[in-house]
């Protein structure tokens, strides 16, 4: 039997939970899938810029990419019957994502290198043609999508160009940037990418991964994969304490962000470090009126995925707890990535009903203004 037999075959409801499903990390895009790759290059880029990535090709900031522990950074079992790389192919997708778990919805989050590219024009061009590539083979083909806009976020005239083009599409739900970034995302220079965000209620997602030139870790560079895949948080922690320190909040009030397969465990103890440090150091920052925890519960929420495992599950609780989580939490798979976490799997059955109803979808829902 083939892998695509077996999953027809395979009742629907041995995969189902009894919990609404949304999941906030799909990957129908990844800058190592080629042969898609050189689809949208020839479909939806400009002559010129097309002739620009044949003769020059991409050129990103020095940096790590995506870890590879399996080819693709993919499931062994979700490569297509069609040949295309995984996550790319949407019946397929369907049949072993959308039904085989009945979701409500999936968002889709492309990671295609563009907001890394030095050359910004072209990576603006080459986020468009991403974009159009969401829309015309993903969002027009199946309604319980909705896709996040690739900016080439280096530059926030371009990137704010790029929102205001789709910012009134239903289809787009946020505005999707990498977290390593050539500069810590408080810096004024990513301010009006914010204004254009905000301008259609879009959240800002920061995803794992980028070539932002910079050192993964404040030590260098990690020898290994390992270091490489468990040390990013650093990234993150750094993004959001750079937000709320340069005072982004302060200036665009109504901003949301998510916080897209970094984990979450670390939240609590960097809101005490933080709110530590401002008490000793608010002088430096007399704009912020409010203690960093504070503007970590406002404006931050983050998804499941990779779900923290304690090996007692009362741990997992605690951190719920002490972070929000039960209002901040998202579900997300990462399919279709080797590190999936399955929808019934994933949250130990200890946690409160209503708890996991609220991470599973329910907050999902508010937060991107789903029905």
């Amino acid at each position: 039997m083939t892998l695509e037999m077996e999953i027809t075959a395979r009742p629907a409801a041995a995969k189902r939970t009894d919990l609404a499903v949304i999941d906030t990390d799909i990957h129908n895009f990844d800058l190592y899938d080629s042969p898609v790759f050189d689809q949208i290059i020839t479909r939806y880029l400009t002559p010129t810029w097309r002739e620009h990535h044949r003769m020059i090709g991409m050129r990103g900031a020095y940096g790590g990419g995506y870890p590879r522990a399996q080819p693709n950074a993919a499931r062994a079992d979700s490569w297509p019957p069609s040949g295309r790389p995984p996550g790319t192919d949407l019946d397929f997708m369907r049949k072993q994502l959308l039904d085989a778990w009945d979701m409500d919805y999936g968002i889709l989050n492309p990671l295609a290198g563009a907001g890394g590219q030095l050359n910004l024009e072209y990576g603006a061009r080459l986020a468009r043609a991403i974009n159009d590539y969401q829309i015309a083979e993903w969002l027009e083909q199946e309604p319980r999508l909705r896709a996040s806009i690739v900016v080439a976020y280096e530059n926030a005239d371009l990137a704010a160009a790029e929102i205001h083009r789709l910012g009134d599409h239903d289809g787009f739900v946020q505005v999707l940037l990498a977290a390593r970034t050539q500069e810590p995302l408080g810096r004024r220079k990513y301010w009006k990418m914010y204004e254009a965000a905000l301008a259609y209620d879009l959240p800002i997602g920061i995803h794992f991964g980028g070539l932002g030139g910079a050192a993964i870790t404040a030590a260098g560079w990690p020898s290994y994969y390992i270091e490489d895949h468990c040390g990013m948080p650093q990234t993150f922690q750094a993004q959001i304490a750079s937000l709320i320190c340069e005072g982004v909040f302060e200036h665009f009030p109504a901003l949301r962000i998510v916080i897209i397969e970094g984990g979450f465990a670390w939240m609590p103890s960097l809101a005490w470090r933080l709110d530590q440090s401002w008490k000793r150091l608010r002088a430096e920052v007399p704009y912020l009126k409010h203690a960093p925890s504070e503007y970590m519960q406002k404006h931050f929420w983050l998804t499941t995925q990779p779900m923290e495992e304690p090996r007692q599950h009362r741990h997992l609780e605690q951190v719920i707890e002490q972070m929000n989580g039960a209002q901040r939490l998202m579900f997300a798979t990462d399919y279709p990535h080797w590190d999936f976490d399955a929808p019934d799997r994933a949250l130990p059955a200890t946690l409160p009903l209503e708890i996991r109803r609220k991470i599973m979808a329910e907050n999902a829902r508010q937060f991107y203004r789903l029905a």
